[in-house]
């Protein structure tokens, strides 16, 4: 094996461990947003944690957050949330993710 092609193997193993990690991080986000969300709902125990995977599940429904946010927007209509601060949570607990995820694995 050339130098090049180890480089290449190198470069190839570290961009499936950076979408590993974004996977992982984007997937936990969600449910920390789905929890928030069922919070805004007046949810709790088991409703809560069900609505969180439906948030969860809803950005397999269309790569991105688009229908991430258009779940939120829905259901968190006449609630007080505004699709601004729905933006601003998914920003922050994005950056809790993260971290969270660098630290665990």
């Amino acid at each position: 094996m050339t130098t090049f092609d180890k480089r290449e193997e190198g470069f190839e193993k570290q961009f499936a461990h950076d979408e590993e990690l974004r996977f992982k991080a984007m997937a936990r986000r969600n449910k920390m947003l789905g929890l928030w969300a069922a919070d805004q709902l007046g949810k709790t125990g088991a409703a809560a944690e069900a609505y969180a995977k439906e948030v969860v599940l809803a950005e397999f429904e269309q790569a991105g957050d688009t229908e991430v946010l258009r779940k939120l927007v829905k259901d968190l209509e006449g609630k007080g949330v505004t699709e601004a601060q729905i933006n601003a949570k998914m920003r922050e607990l994005l950056e809790s993710a993260v971290a969270q995820v660098k630290k665990s694995g």
